[in-house]
Parts: structure tokens; C-alpha cells; sequence
């Protein structure tokens, strides 16, 4: 089973990295009346795997660097699922040291995995979840004083049976609406048509709104986004990401909030939870080919 899903996940996100981008949906007078009945947009940033291990040019760091100071936003704040047990991760000294910086600067930490690699819940037995989240919590709660109350599962997918675990310590399932597509770490991980793939993510996410699918809270409609602080490209270009999401509402008729970002900690856990997955047979979809490949087998 163990490694059934490490092929699975590996094929499924070289597909994703190299499938074609289908063009944007194109917004009917209809949909652009509806908008007009909704509030604006701010996006709600979400990091997955790190933080980064590295001790040369560090991309985690690079992130933070870049959420602080840029064109768009300053001080702009994110939710980090972060991996505790990973040795090239949170289990490591600059890790602990990068989580640290994290809590300090008002971001928020959510729990990814407390395995010594990016292993899928799933395919852990009971007792090997119970440690994992047992120890993944407590070590946040080391250096934030309390436990998370936010996990992604890894390679999104999760089931009755680990959602049932998630809610007996207290963790809620946040997933995503958009995705940069972005978690290969090694190898060729530039994403040259970010901006094309961002557009029609964004004329999608149009289409919800205007069905009224998102929900509001405090004024405005939480859209989230996805990247991974280990992808060195993504780091790179994390304010050039910062701008394409700004351009791509734009182009697709998405109405932004004054501030289209979240740069306080308490709006940002609302708006979060808000977001969360109430039930483990709620449908969800799932970014690029996880939707097809867990679609009718994770909850």
C-alpha cells in the first residue's frame, strides 16, 4: 500500500507539472451580474512541507522575507503546514529556528506531518496516526504555546477514519482553491506558465463565488491559495506569485478587497476555520490530478 501511494503521488504530480492549462472560462452576463451581489476577494496564502532545512539561501526564509516587505502588501500573513518529524524539515535545528520566526512574525503554523518523511496518513495504522499527531502537536505547541488547529493532509487525501483523528485533536482539514501546482522539490520545478494556470484557477474559483459556494466572513471571501516554501523556485518568485494573483483576478473579472491579502493573525484564523472541511463526506475538489485520483476513495 505504502508503496502503491508513493507511485501514485509521484505520477500524479509529474502530471500535474506537464498536463496543458486549459484557457479561462469565459464569464457570461450572468455571472458578471451575480458577482456584483458578492463581497470582495482576499486571499488567504498557504505553505506546504516546510519549513526548509537548508542552511544556503534558505527558501522558507526567502518566503517569510518576501511576505514582509514587497510592491503589493507588507507583513503580509500566511498559514505554514509544517512537517515536525522530517529531518529536511521541522525536525532539525534551523527548522525549529525557522518555526520560531514564524510564530514570531504572526504567521500561523498548521500541521502537515509528524512522520519522519511525507508519508500519507492513510497508509499508517492507528497507532502510528495517534504518534504522529500526538508528536507533530506537541511540537508546535513548543514553540507557539498552544497546539494547531489546522492540518493538511499530505498529497490531500484523507478519509472517515483519519478525519475522525484529525477531530480528536482538535484539527480541522483546510484544502484549497488555488494551487500553483508547485510541490516538486527536486529537479525541474519552474513553472513557466504560472501565470496562464493561475488565470483559469481564478476564472473557476469565479465561477464558485458567483454560485455562492465561498462563504464570507468579516466582510470579505477567503480564497485559498497554495505553494511550497521548500520549492526554490516558488521562493524565488513568491512577490512575482504575489502580483499574479493580483493580475489574474483582475483579468477574470474578480473584485479584490482594499487590502487583498490577510495581514493579521486572529482575521486570518477565522477566515481559515471558516474554510475548513465540517464533514468527512463533504464533497470537496481537490487541485489538478488529486481530484481524479482520490476523488472516489478519501472520504
Amino acid at each position: 500500500m505504502k508503496q502503491l501511494v508513493k507511485v501514485l503521488s509521484a505520477f500524479a504530480m509529474a502530471v500535474s507539472l506537464l498536463g496543458c492549462i486549459a484557457s479561462p472560462i469565459e464569464m457570461t452576463p450572468q455571472t458578471e451580474q451575480r458577482l456584483r451581489a458578492h463581497p470582495p476577494v482576499r486571499f488567504l496564502l498557504t505553505f506546504d512541507d516546510g519549513p526548509s532545512a537548508s542552511s544556503f539561501w534558505n527558501p522558507t526564509m526567502t518566503v517569510l522575507d518576501s511576505l514582509a516587505s514587497n510592491p503589493v502588501q507588507p507583513n503580509i500573513k500566511a498559514v505554514f503546514f509544517v512537517q515536525t518529524g522530517a529531518p529536511r524539515a521541522g525536525d532539525s535545528d534551523i527548522g525549529r529556528e525557522v518555526m520560531r520566526r514564524e510564530h514570531a512574525e504572526g504567521q500561523i503554523l498548521g500541521f502537515h506531518t509528524g512522520t519522519h518523511s511525507h508519508t500519507n496518513h492513510r497508509s499508517l495504522t492507528p497507532e502510528e496516526l495517534e504518534q504522529s499527531l500526538s508528536k507533530g502537536s506537541a511540537d508546535i505547541a513548543a514553540i507557539t504555546g498552544a497546539p494547531p488547529t489546522l492540518v493538511r493532509p499530505p498529497f490531500w487525501n484523507y478519509d472517515k477514519r483519519t478525519f475522525a483523528a484529525y477531530q480528536q485533536h482538535g484539527l480541522h482539514i483546510l484544502l484549497t482553491d488555488l494551487s500553483a501546482n508547485d510541490g516538486k522539490i527536486w529537479g525541474f520545478n519552474a513553472s513557466p506558465r504560472r501565470r496562464s494556470h493561475m488565470l483559469r484557477s481564478m476564472s473557476e474559483v469565479r465561477e464558485r463565488i458567483a454560485r455562492g459556494e465561498l462563504p464570507t466572513v468579516d466582510g470579505v471571501i477567503p480564497v485559498v491559495v497554495t505553494f511550497h516554501d521548500l520549492n526554490r523556485y516558488s521562493a524565488r518568485h513568491a512577490r512575482e506569485y504575489l502580483q499574479i494573483l493580483l493580475d489574474s483576478a483582475s483579468a477574470a473579472g474578480v473584485k479584490l478587497a482594499e487590502k487583498p491579502f490577510y495581514d493579521d493573525q486572529a482575521a486570518l484564523q477565522r477566515a481559515a476555520m471558516a474554510r475548513t472541511v465540517k464533514d468527512s463526506s463533504e464533497a470537496v475538489k481537490l487541485p489538478g490530478i488529486w481530484n481524479w485520483l482520490w476523488g472516489g476513495d478519501s472520504h
